[in-house]
């Protein structure tokens, strides 16, 4: 058999890079020849969490088939969010915490899906379970992952299980779990660097709501107004995106990672934007909407909005 390739979601957070690396490690135990790699260039946290342990980052591929037959997938399942030519490979194993969207096999498989916070937690189960010893350079990079997952344990999403997932971490990795994680999310919000389309496109995630092409981007800041302030670039590179990938709904989630709050920016027809409403039964207003203690995509986002299109 090739070399199997094992890979995270499009625009990759620190959770799909650390997790293709951790998950590649556990087959290389088990003696199987894998390789993580991305599908995307390493954020400004996930860069910060590299240098941080003098990890290199995975090289970035466009295409899979070209150089291998399998491959194994972590952090996400949905065709629209994995490499382009994946239905001309053999996906041998699923490792995922979100939702199971438009996802089938022409042969049985390793799937392996909880609803924890992060993916990284599965895949500490998965070492324990294997007795498989976690490397005090690895266990800071899924560490890391975590944190970045559940927002230093403070998102919905996270479980007891993700708590005692980073209890382990940062006792094999030596590392004081608050001052380290304070540190990390500040090392992803210094949007001043980037452009608007690069804010847009930096953790942006596409959904099929009944029929509807929803993208929706998530935006971490420690100060919201840096992001508002912005909202004029932003709806101009996001109605742009709209036209350009015929997306009908795009929103911006920005989110303070510090206070635990997010604001909505919508670019979207009447229709999606009533969606959008009923939703989080907020009133847009010059196409925003705060949203008081959600922080999670996965949990806070995706489902209502699945919900009121669908309903």
């Amino acid at each position: 058999m090739s070399k199997v390739l094992i890979f995270g979601h499009q625009n990759p957070d620190t959770d799909a890079i650390v997790a293709a690396k951790a998950f590649a490690y556990y087959q290389n135990q088990k003696g199987i020849d894998a390789e993580a790699v991305a599908l995307g260039d390493p954020n400004m946290e996930t860069n910060y969490v590299l240098a941080h342990f003098d990890e290199p980052a995975p090289r970035v591929v466009k295409t899979v088939a070209n150089e291998t037959d399998h491959v194994m997938l972590v952090d996400h399942n949905e065709a629209q969010q994995s490499v382009a030519d994946r239905d001309q490979v053999t996906i041998d194993a699923v490792v995922d915490h979100h939702k199971i969207g438009n996802f089938e096999t022409a042969a049985p498989l390793y799937y392996r899906a909880e609803p924890v916070g992060c993916c990284s937690t599965i895949l500490v189960e998965m070492f324990n379970e294997a007795k498989i010893e976690i490397p005090a350079k690895l266990a800071g990079l899924m560490l890391s992952a975590i944190i970045s997952d559940t927002l230093l344990l403070k998102s919905p999403t996270t479980t007891d299980v993700d708590r005692e997932a980073v209890r382990e971490l940062a006792e094999i990795a030596d590392i004081d779990v608050q001052s380290y994680g304070i540190a990390m999310l500040k090392a992803g919000t210094n949007l001043a660097a980037k452009s608007d389309q690069e804010l847009i496109d930096a953790d942006a995630k596409s959904f099929d709501m009944a029929g509807k092409s929803i993208r929706i981007d998530q935006i971490n800041t420690v100060d919201l107004k840096d992001v508002l302030d912005r909202q004029a670039g932003l709806e101009k590179a996001m109605a742009a995106e709209n036209a350009d990938k015929g997306y009908d709904l795009f929103i911006a989630l920005a989110t303070n990672v510090l206070t635990s709050d997010s604001e909505l920016i919508v670019v979207g027809d009447d229709e999606t934007r009533a969606a959008v409403e009923k939703a989080f039964n907020v009133k847009l207003a010059q196409n925003r909407a705060s949203l008081p203690g959600v922080v999670s995509r996965k949990k806070q986002v995706v489902p209502p909005l699945t919900a009121a299109f669908e309903g």
